[in-house]
Protein backbone atom coordinates (compact mmCIF):
# COMPACT_ATOMS: atom_id res chain seq x y z
CA UNK A 1 0.00 0.00 0.00
CA UNK A 2 1.07 3.54 -0.57
CA UNK A 3 0.89 5.66 2.54
CA UNK A 4 1.79 9.26 3.27
CA UNK A 5 3.25 9.78 6.71
CA UNK A 6 3.78 13.20 8.25
CA UNK A 7 6.86 12.71 10.40
CA UNK A 8 8.50 15.63 12.19
CA UNK A 9 6.68 18.02 9.87
CA UNK A 10 7.87 16.33 6.66
CA UNK A 11 5.59 14.31 4.38
CA UNK A 12 6.92 10.93 3.28
CA UNK A 13 5.00 8.93 0.67
CA UNK A 14 6.19 5.35 0.77
CA UNK A 15 5.06 1.89 -0.22
CA UNK A 16 4.59 -0.43 2.78
CA UNK A 17 3.07 -3.81 3.37
CA UNK A 18 -0.07 -3.43 5.50
CA UNK A 19 1.44 -5.61 8.25
CA UNK A 20 4.53 -3.44 8.78
CA UNK A 21 4.79 -1.75 12.13
CA UNK A 22 5.33 1.98 12.47
CA UNK A 23 8.57 1.39 14.41
CA UNK A 24 10.01 -0.67 11.56
CA UNK A 25 9.00 1.87 8.93
CA UNK A 26 10.48 4.75 10.92
CA UNK A 27 13.77 2.92 11.37
CA UNK A 28 14.16 0.96 8.15
CA UNK A 29 12.44 3.14 5.57
CA UNK A 30 12.89 6.64 6.97
CA UNK A 31 16.24 6.16 8.75
CA UNK A 32 14.94 7.52 12.07
CA UNK A 33 16.97 5.34 14.39
CA UNK A 34 16.07 7.23 17.57
CA UNK A 35 12.93 5.12 17.80
CA UNK A 36 14.27 2.07 19.61
CA UNK A 37 12.86 -1.42 19.78
CA UNK A 38 13.18 -3.13 23.13
CA UNK A 39 10.56 -5.71 23.96
CA UNK A 40 8.48 -5.41 20.76
CA UNK A 41 5.38 -6.07 22.89
CA UNK A 42 4.58 -2.50 23.98
CA UNK A 43 5.75 -3.07 27.54
CA UNK A 44 9.11 -1.30 27.76
CA UNK A 45 8.15 1.97 26.05
CA UNK A 46 11.44 2.33 24.14
CA UNK A 47 9.56 2.72 20.86
CA UNK A 48 7.36 5.59 22.07
CA UNK A 49 6.68 8.35 19.58
CA UNK A 50 4.05 11.07 19.64
CA UNK A 51 1.07 10.59 17.32
CA UNK A 52 -1.08 13.69 17.16
CA UNK A 53 0.69 14.74 20.35
CA UNK A 54 -0.08 11.55 22.30
CA UNK A 55 2.56 9.02 23.40
CA UNK A 56 2.13 5.93 21.24
CA UNK A 57 3.97 2.61 21.18
CA UNK A 58 5.20 2.44 17.60
CA UNK A 59 5.78 -1.32 17.90
CA UNK A 60 2.04 -1.85 18.38
CA UNK A 61 0.59 0.15 15.48
CA UNK A 62 0.75 -0.41 11.76
CA UNK A 63 2.27 2.30 9.61
CA UNK A 64 -0.80 2.31 7.35
CA UNK A 65 -2.89 3.37 10.37
CA UNK A 66 -0.90 6.59 10.60
CA UNK A 67 -2.17 8.13 7.36
CA UNK A 68 -3.32 11.68 8.11
CA UNK A 69 -1.79 11.79 11.59
CA UNK A 70 1.19 13.79 12.77
CA UNK A 71 4.08 11.70 14.06
CA UNK A 72 6.88 13.17 16.12
CA UNK A 73 10.09 11.26 16.82
CA UNK A 74 13.12 12.25 18.86
CA UNK A 75 14.71 13.53 15.66
CA UNK A 76 11.99 16.21 15.61
CA UNK A 77 13.00 17.54 19.03
CA UNK A 78 15.38 20.50 18.99
CA UNK A 79 18.52 19.75 21.07
CA UNK A 80 17.89 23.07 22.84
CA UNK A 81 14.36 22.01 23.79
CA UNK A 82 13.97 22.37 27.58
CA UNK A 83 13.27 18.65 28.05
CA UNK A 84 16.26 17.52 25.96
CA UNK A 85 18.53 20.00 27.75
CA UNK A 86 17.23 18.99 31.17
CA UNK A 87 17.94 15.30 30.58
CA UNK A 88 21.53 16.22 29.78
CA UNK A 89 21.97 18.75 32.60
CA UNK A 90 20.28 16.64 35.29
CA UNK A 91 21.98 13.40 34.19
CA UNK A 92 18.61 11.83 33.40
CA UNK A 93 20.21 9.30 31.11
CA UNK A 94 22.95 6.73 31.21
CA UNK A 95 23.21 4.44 28.21
CA UNK A 96 20.62 6.51 26.32
CA UNK A 97 18.61 3.62 24.86
CA UNK A 98 15.39 4.64 26.63
CA UNK A 99 16.06 8.38 26.55
CA UNK A 100 14.29 9.27 23.28
CA UNK A 101 11.04 7.74 24.53
CA UNK A 102 11.39 9.45 27.91
CA UNK A 103 12.00 12.83 26.26
CA UNK A 104 8.90 12.45 24.09
CA UNK A 105 6.79 11.20 27.01
CA UNK A 106 7.93 14.07 29.22
CA UNK A 107 7.34 16.61 26.44
CA UNK A 108 3.75 15.40 26.29
CA UNK A 109 3.43 15.52 30.08
CA UNK A 110 4.66 19.11 30.31
CA UNK A 111 2.27 20.23 27.57
CA UNK A 112 -0.59 18.73 29.59
CA UNK A 113 0.69 19.75 33.05
CA UNK A 114 3.44 22.41 33.06
CA UNK A 115 4.10 21.97 36.80
CA UNK A 116 3.61 18.30 37.70
CA UNK A 117 4.26 16.99 41.20
CA UNK A 118 6.46 13.94 41.75
CA UNK A 119 3.54 11.50 41.81
CA UNK A 120 2.27 12.84 38.49
CA UNK A 121 5.76 12.63 36.97
CA UNK A 122 6.26 9.05 38.12
CA UNK A 123 2.84 8.06 36.82
CA UNK A 124 3.51 9.68 33.45
CA UNK A 125 6.85 7.92 32.97
CA UNK A 126 5.70 4.60 34.40
CA UNK A 127 5.23 3.15 30.93
CA UNK A 128 8.89 3.66 30.07
CA UNK A 129 11.43 1.24 31.47
CA UNK A 130 15.01 2.28 32.12
CA UNK A 131 17.35 -0.52 33.05
CA UNK A 132 20.29 1.73 33.97
CA UNK A 133 18.96 4.31 36.41
CA UNK A 134 16.88 4.40 39.54
CA UNK A 135 14.67 7.07 37.92
CA UNK A 136 15.80 9.68 40.47
CA UNK A 137 17.64 11.76 37.87
CA UNK A 138 14.89 11.24 35.32
CA UNK A 139 12.38 12.75 37.75
CA UNK A 140 14.90 15.51 38.50
CA UNK A 141 15.23 16.18 34.75
CA UNK A 142 11.46 16.57 34.46
CA UNK A 143 11.49 19.12 37.30
CA UNK A 144 14.39 21.00 35.65
CA UNK A 145 12.54 21.01 32.32
CA UNK A 146 9.34 22.24 33.96
CA UNK A 147 11.20 25.05 35.72
CA UNK A 148 13.03 25.97 32.52
CA UNK A 149 9.79 26.02 30.53
CA UNK A 150 8.22 28.23 33.16
CA UNK A 151 11.12 30.66 32.82
CA UNK A 152 12.44 30.16 36.33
Amino acid sequence: MEVTLLVNGIEHTIHVEPRRLLADVLRQDLGLFGTHLGCEHGVCGACTVLVDGEPTRSCLVFAVQMEGQEIETIEGIDPDDPVARAFKEAHGLQCGFCTPAFVLTVSHLLREDPDPDEETIREAISGNICRCTGYVNIVKAVRVAAASSAGE
